[in-house]
């Protein structure tokens, strides 16, 4: 997946953490919400403005910087 498509990099946004494009959300953030047990299916319901390929984005760019 080209990640680069959803995630972007701007220091003056959220102290320069990678974040899903035209929004202050971090893939952090999405992390965070994945691991604390939230299914894909209630973060989209939780936050309308992201979608399920900008999901799947944030844990490729996860799994890339490994």
């Amino acid at each position: 997946m080209n990640y680069a498509a959803f995630i972007s990099i701007n220091p003056t946004i959220r102290f320069g953490k990678p974040c899903i494009k035209n929004t202050r959300i971090t893939v952090y953030d999405v992390l965070g919400w994945l691991a604390s047990g939230m299914k894909i299916k209630e973060i989209l319901e939780d936050f309308p403005e992201l979608n399920h390929e900008e999901i799947l984005a944030c844990l490729a760019f996860a799994a890339d910087k490994n």
